[in-house]
Formats: C-alpha cells, sequence, structure tokens
C-alpha cells in the first residue's frame, strides 16, 4: 500500500497531510490589501494578524498567503486579469512586492506558528520562492496559472519539500508531464481539483475529478481548492468523495477592497465548514449533484485567464552574443499573450542552447534568437 501522508513542521507546529484528520487550509493570499489606497507596511501586517487570529478561531490547520516579486513575474506592460477587469496588473504586483518584505514574511510566519497554525505561501515566481526559502516555509503551493513556470517548478524541486499543485489552468496531459517531473524526482506532492474561476459557479464543478486524480495519482494526497461562495455543500461534497485537503480563500469581509475579497469565506462562514467537516456532515451531502463524469477533460485545459497568466521565456539579464544560457539567464513572465517568446514550460529545452545574437533585458527568447 502506498504511504502518501505528508508530514510537515513550521516551527514547533506539525501536522500530517493525508491522515485521519481533513487538512484545513485558509488561503488568505493578498486579503491583508484591503484598501485602494496604499497604506504602510505595518498596517498590511497588523491586517495579516487579524486574519490568522481569525482563521485560528475558525479552527483551520494552516494559513496561506502569496507572495510576488515583481522583477521576474510581471511585465512592465499594461494588462488586466480576467477576474479582476479593473486591476492592471503591473502595479497590482508592484504594490504586492512593495508591501511584503522579508521582514513582513518572518513576522506572520511567527504570529501563525504562535496561533499554533502551520504557515505556507504560494511563491507567483521563482525569486519569490528564493525568499519564502530564507523564511523557512515547510511546503510549497502552486498556483493554477504557475503550473507551466518550469523556471519556478525547477527551483521547488531542488529543494525537495513537499508540494501542493493545482488542476486549475492546466489540461490532463499538462498535468501528467507536471506529475512525471515530480515523480522522477521523488518528491512527496499533494494535487488540488480546481476551477479557475472566481467565483466559480456549481455548474463548473465537476467532482468525480477526485476519484480520477485518486486512481491515476495514488502516491498523491487529493485535496480540493474551492471558489464557490454559495454554501458548503460544495467542499463537503468533495470530502464525501475522498478529499483530504480543503483550501478556502478566506476575509474578514466580502466588501473590502481587493482582487480575492468577493470570493473568499468569512471567519463565521469558515467556523462552519470547519465544524462541519469535523462532525462528519459531509456524509449526508448529495455529491451526485456536482460530480459530473470521472475522466473528463479539466476546464483549466481552456481556462479563461490562461492567456493572461501563463508565462513565456525572457532574458533575465543583458546577454552578449554567444552567450550558453544557464538557468539564471532565463525568467518566465506574465503575460504569454503579449510576450513573443517560448512557452514557460520550454524553460528546460533552452537552456545550454547559444544565442544568435545580443539579448536585452526582459526580451523574448524564441528558437529564432537561439542556436539549436
Amino acid at each position: 500500500m502506498v504511504n502518501k501522508t505528508i508530514k510537515i513542521k513550521s516551527g514547533k507546529v506539525a501536522k500530517i497531510i493525508g491522515g485521519k484528520e481533513i487538512f484545513i487550509v485558509a488561503e488568505i493570499g493578498k486579503n491583508f490589501i484591503q484598501t485602494e489606497e496604499e497604506r504602510p507596511i505595518a498596517e498590511y501586517l497588523r491586517n495579516a494578524k487579524e486574519l490568522i487570529d481569525a482563521a485560528a478561531e475558525a479552527g483551520v490547520d494552516a494559513v496561506k498567503f502569496q507572495t510576488h516579486e515583481l522583477s521576474d513575474e510581471q511585465l512592465n506592460v499594461p494588462i488586466v486579469g480576467p477576474h479582476a477587469p479593473s486591476f492592471d496588473r503591473y502595479p497590482w504586483v508592484r504594490r504586492n512586492t512593495e508591501a511584503t518584505p522579508i521582514r513582513f514574511w518572518r513576522a506572520i510566519k511567527k504570529h501563525a506558528e504562535k496561533r499554533r497554525l502551520v504557515f505556507f505561501s504560494t511563491p507567483m515566481s521563482r525569486k519569490a520562492a528564493e525568499k519564502l526559502d530564507k523564511v523557512g516555509v515547510p511546503i510549497w503551493k502552486v498556483a493554477s496559472g504557475d503550473m507551466l513556470d518550469y523556471a519556478l517548478l525547477d527551483y521547488m524541486f531542488e529543494t525537495d519539500k513537499p508540494l501542493i499543485i493545482s488542476s486549475g489552468q492546466v489540461s490532463l496531459a499538462e498535468l501528467d508531464g507536471i506529475v512525471g517531473h515530480i515523480r522522477a524526482r521523488g518528491i512527496q506532492f499533494a494535487l488540488l481539483y480546481c476551477v479557475s474561476h472566481y467565483p466559480c459557479p456549481k455548474e463548473f464543478f465537476n467532482l468525480g475529478t477526485i476519484e480520477h486524480f485518486q486512481e491515476k495519482y495514488p502516491e498523491a494526497v487529493i485535496g480540493f481548492s474551492d471558489h464557490s461562495i454559495e454554501n458548503i455543500d460544495i467542499p463537503l461534497a468533495a470530502v464525501k468523495l475522498g478529499a483530504q485537503i480543503i483550501e478556502k480563500h478566506f476575509s474578514l469581509s466580502r466588501d473590502l477592497f481587493g482582487t480575492d475579497h468577493k470570493v473568499s469565506m468569512t471567519p463565521g462562514e469558515m467556523k462552519s465548514l470547519v465544524e462541519a467537516i469535523r462532525e462528519d456532515q459531509y456524509k449526508k451531502v448529495n455529491h451526485k449533484l456536482y460530480y459530473g463524469k470521472k475522466t473528463k477533460e479539466l476546464e483549466g485545459a481552456k481556462n479563461h485567464m490562461r492567456p493572461s497568466f501563463n508565462k513565456a521565456l525572457v532574458a533575465a539579464r543583458n546577454l552578449p552574443k554567444g552567450t550558453t544560457l544557464t538557468k539564471k539567464m532565463v525568467y518566465a513572465m506574465r503575460p504569454i499573450k503579449l510576450i513573443k517568446g517560448l512557452p514557460s514550460e520550454k524553460f528546460f529545452e533552452v537552456i545550454g542552447h547559444k544565442t544568435r545574437a545580443a539579448l536585452k533585458k526582459y526580451q523574448p527568447i524564441s528558437w529564432r534568437v537561439l542556436k539549436k
């Protein structure tokens, strides 16, 4: 029998993912940003600690944030995300980067552990992962939009830390390729079924995918990242079908300013969900309403957010003609629809090739500018 439990430790807080209890994650993300106008870092820190306190009171196991580093994530071009048409991505990512220096992450990690919660964060680029590695996260979470960012994945693989990956913006074939890399390195991992719509209507779910994942990836802990806000029946149905991780966005109020508040659970709602799971109320839910077809192609294969959130390869610095590319000379950056370079999943293929001509920093990398 496959032993697929993942033991993680955050400070003195130790948890098991895939054990007898469902691992419940409050996805705070960047919900410590709550006003349209920029505020001092100290205020963001107070907000983050308040959210951690509320999550602890709700009874979750872990709090997860999102970590940005503008310089290797978002190209300076005007673009808005489909889920937040009022937000120009470049200044939004810049604000998130400037709001969270490394001292911010160290402080909230310490506070989370004080509240007996596991702390981790989703790095949105390789440099963000490097920062979090210095902070000391026990596990990596890969965002749906970064599942094809092999520059980021490569860094994570080299740390040998467990991974939580998400299916929201990949196809079944793309997911299988990612799992192949993970398996080749012998890294423990969890896989979350996810639909990247914010909020996600109940008719979009195909929870039979959870059973498909269990059968295809028996060594993985299978879970569910949920963006619905109508009721708790959908995550409870996921638990009934075998999900051992439940991740929900978390905010003090859905009326606050920011991209994710509107799809978040409030503290009272999160507490109700945690209690329902711990008291086995999921056994009464009619999971067939959301089951769909077990082997159906993932919604992520044609997800509307892919053109804005997937990444392309660019030069990480000025490169003279004839330069042999190394990993640190290549960035994977958003948005792929405005960068005429190779997609980020070609990262391993370009390493070792020489440039035909000089490249400027952030210039797209294509086969046309490389010697094959």
